[in-house]
Parts: C-alpha cells; structure tokens; sequence
C-alpha cells in the first residue's frame, strides 16, 4: 500500500509544570528554570531566523544599534530611533531550494515625540504539499485524481511598543506575541509571549539587551485525528493528542561603537551574544545550565547612501573521528542603498561556503515617509 507516514509535533507537559516555569520565568530567573525544565530546545524556531538584509549581513549583531522598523523583532526599544513618522519594511526568501517560503512586514509609526508604535507579521511554511492519503480507493485502486494539497505554515505577529525614558539616551519597549501555527487540517497551535528590550546611547557607545519569551511562551496543540487513525495504526505512528508546547526565555545583550574613519566614511563595530537558559547546546561555550553563542557585525558607510557589511556567527567547536576540535563560523557580507526615503539591502550568508551552513541570499526593502502633522508633543 502506498501511503505517506505524516509526523506531527507531539509536546506533552503538566499543568501544573508549566505554572511553575511561568511564575520562575515571571520572577526573572532564567537560569532557575532551565535547571528545572525539561523541554524543548528548539520550540518556534521559525521567530529566530531574523528579518531585514542588514542584520543577516551582520549575522544577527544589531540589538545594540537597530533603529527603524525592524526593531520590532530585534529590540523593540530600537523602535525610537525611526528617522520619520512611519517606517514600512518587506522581506522575502526561500529554503531548501524554494520549498520553503519565508516573509516578513513591518510597521511603525510614531505615536508622540516619546513613542512609537509597531506591527510585524512573519511567516514561515511550505505549501503545495501532497497529501495522499486517499491515493488508494476502497477497491485497491491507486487513483491519482483523489491526491490533495495542503500547507504547513506558521505565523507570527508581534505588537510593539517603545518609549523614550527620562535619562537621556535611555529607551525601553516590548513585544506582545501572538503565534499560530498550522499544518493542514491534521494540527493546528496558538500562542502567546512577550519580549522585552532596552537601548542605552552614550556618545559614539550602543549599548543594548532583549530578554526573549520573558515569560516563556505556550503554544496549546490541537489534533485532528479522525482522518488519520486508521492509516497511523497500519503505519506505526503514535496517534498524537492535544497538548502544551513550552518556548523557554532566551537573553540577548549587545554593545556597538560607531567611528568617524573620514569625513565621509564611518564605521560601527557590534558584538551581540545570545544566552539560553535550557541546558546545553552546540555552541561556541556551554554548561550544562546555560549556553552563550557570540557573533558580530561590522557596518562600514559613505556619507549615510552606500553601506557595506560584514558579519561572524554560528560559531562552533566540531570535533572530528580524532575527537579533535576545529573552530567553524558562518561568514555573512552585505549591501545597502539608501537614498531619499527608499533603503535596499542585500545578504550573502555564508561567503564562499565557509561553514557547513548552507548560504541564501536575503533582499529586503524600507520605505519611510512623514504622515500629516498629527503628532502629539509630549
């Protein structure tokens, strides 16, 4: 018989686990947390590919120095820095070959001299999957005409908020996260989360943290089995059934300098690292509490209208049949355009495939404008 085994995500977890994780996660210790959960690593991974050209040419090292529309998903505190009223952002690319189909938009808009305002929506799937569970009819037959098409996909909309502190050069800001995630009629999740950010400028100094999932975010599974009983028992597959999906809090800190090179040129420096709190992982350094993952980002300008970029990331430590250890990093470069009100950025993320990641090449667009003076002083 020809049929197709479909895997669907199974995540099973207590009530009352998850109401401990919320109120450890609550209380800030993330370290805590991971000692105590055991979950998932790799949950909404879809929200941590990253938006906007810039910061893939930077390899992800922007939370210290983001500053127009797609600060919403890098450090919604950035979201102050929009150069005018409203800032619009678009991105479009393809995996695997143009199988899977990854898009992003974007936008701010400023709510008073303080504050600023923001939606972003992503989306991740694969479309146009075959489902032939019907290939064979009651009679044995294989009947081509019954195969039908579905899409995986997952969404993520993100409503931001930033503001501008009393300290001078202090902002803050958040992320209200709503997820939903489909796969055909067989399953279907929805979720929710909140981000956290803060930018700190000082002189030619960028300083800046995103706490991710600060609360942890759930996504609660729904199953339709009834379609599929028969075919997982003859295929031995475990009939799933509904349950809790757990993200656990990740922690980004950065710093950046800016200097002046030439009257015309200049050039920022960031560092960023990622700290998760879920227990080892494949990173450049890990405990068995906490893993720390560095990548960084240089930015070089002329006059504010053509920039280039370079980046380092994905850093790791692979040991060999010898058990003996090389450092690999994924290379990123990147270039952008800026003129008038329209920006254009292009990335290459891995340079002459110098890592065992695969390179794709993002481009994505900005567009900024001024509405009618309907902004409020504060």
């Amino acid at each position: 018989m020809l049929v197709k085994k479909i895997s669907l995500p199974v995540k099973l977890s207590r009530c009352n686990y998850m109401t401990r994780q919320l109120f450890i996660s609550m209380t800030g210790l993330f370290m805590v947390s991971g000692l105590l959960a055991e979950v998932p690593k790799y949950s909404n991974e879809f929200l941590s590919i990253g938006v906007g050209a810039r910061a893939f040419g930077m390899s992800h090292s922007v939370v210290a120095s983001t500053g127009d529309v797609t600060a919403g998903y890098w450090n919604p505190a950035g979201l102050i820095g929009i150069q005018r009223n409203m800032d619009i952002g678009l991105m479009h690319a393809e995996y695997f070959a143009g199988i899977a189909k990854y898009d992003y938009a974007g936008f701010a808009i400023r709510i008073d001299n303080r504050s600023v305002g923001a939606l972003s929506i992503i989306r991740f799937g694969v479309d146009d999957i075959p489902n032939t569970l019907e290939l064979i009819d009651n009679n044995g037959n294989i009947r081509y005409d019954r195969i039908t098409t579905f899409s995986a996909a997952d969404y993520g909309f993100l409503f931001s908020y930033a503001r501008s502190s009393k300290v001078e050069g202090l902002s803050y800001g958040g992320n209200a996260k709503l997820i939903y995630r489909r796969t055909g009629d067989f399953a279907s999740a929805w979720g929710f989360g909140f981000d956290l950010g803060f930018q700190y400028r000082l002189r030619q100094w960028h300083f800046g943290a995103n706490a991710r999932d600060v609360t942890s975010t759930f996504n609660a599974w729904s199953f339709n089995t009834e379609d599929l009983e028969d075919v997982f028992l003859a295929t031995g597959n475990e009939i799933p059934s509904n349950s809790l999906e757990l993200t656990m809090p990740r922690l980004i800190l950065g710093a950046a300098r800016s200097f002046r090179l030439h009257e015309k040129i200049s050039l920022l420096a960031e560092l960023n690292t990622d700290v998760t709190f879920d227990g080892k992982r494949h990173v450049l350094a890990s405990t068995p509490f906490l893993s720390i993952d560095p990548h960084l980002g240089m930015e070089v300008d002329y006059n504010k209208l053509v920039f280039l970029r370079l980046g380092i990331g994905n850093m790791q430590l692979i040991p060999d049949f010898e058990n003996q250890k090389s450092f690999d990093f994924q290379p990123s470069l990147g270039l952008g355009i800026h003129w008038r009100n329209f920006t254009v950025d292009y990335a290459l993320t891995d340079i002459a495939d110098q890592s065992i990641a695969l390179y794709s090449n993002i481009f994505s667009l900005k567009f900024n404008f001024n509405l009618p003076s309907t902004i409020k002083s504060d």
